[in-house]
């Protein structure tokens, strides 16, 4: 990375924790992105150019990951099933202790989900991401399928056990239990909720 790409990178990372700090402090309705600007040392035009709304200021590293599950499925090799490739995938970012799959245990991290939890437009828009990469999974298993409705049922199945999987390690740590003790375990009881949907999606959509 040159040194262009670095100060970028550290321009745009100041600006998050900043904008962070001070909705944690005050608020998210009640923080300006002028404000923002003004305590990250910054103009406002700068904020919206790495960041395009208010709500991209704390959501933006979410959106990032919200896709990976429609991700797997299409990167998936021939012979793999869809629940194969999203298993293989969650396992994987089990594995590496993904903040994305909730086993972060970095203050900060839980900060973001707490605030994004606290606050209404925050949550209808995550809501909103995550309804958008289930249709956008249904929509690629409709194409190779050619069945419209049982990809969306299938794409569903899919995204519901990932998310509670998710779920289940946040509200783990939150309880507090130490992301370590949390991922002891979290391989094996990830195998058991994507087996749960494989018996029911057995032989469906092996890609050829």
């Amino acid at each position: 990375m040159g040194l262009r790409e670095r100060k970028k990178l550290e321009t745009r990372r100041r600006i998050y924790r900043t904008a962070v700090a001070l909705f944690v402090e005050r608020g998210f309705d009640n923080v300006s992105v002028q404000e923002i600007a003004d305590a990250a040392e910054v103009s406002k035009m700068t904020v919206f150019n790495y960041f395009g709304s208010k709500e991209d200021l704390i959501l933006g590293p979410m959106l990032e990951h919200v896709g990976d599950a429609c991700r797997a499925v299409r990167e998936r090799e021939p012979g793999e099933s869809a629940v194969d490739a999203v298993r293989r995938q969650f396992l994987g970012m089990v594995e590496t202790r993904e903040a994305s799959v909730g086993l972060h245990g970095e203050p900060f991290a839980r900060q973001v989900r707490k605030l994004i939890l606290g606050t209404p437009v925050l949550m209808e828009r995550a809501f909103v991401a995550v309804q958008k990469s289930t249709r956008d999974m249904a929509a690629a298993l409709a194409e190779e399928t050619g069945d419209a409705t049982l990809a969306l049922i299938a794409a569903s199945m899919l995204s519901a056990a990932r998310n509670a999987l998710i779920e289940e390690h946040h509200s783990r740590i939150d309880a507090g239990e130490s992301p370590d003790a949390v991922a002891a375990d979290a391989a094996e009881r990830a195998g058991r909720a994507f087996g749960l949907v494989e018996k029911g999606l057995s032989g469906y959509a092996v890609k050829t």
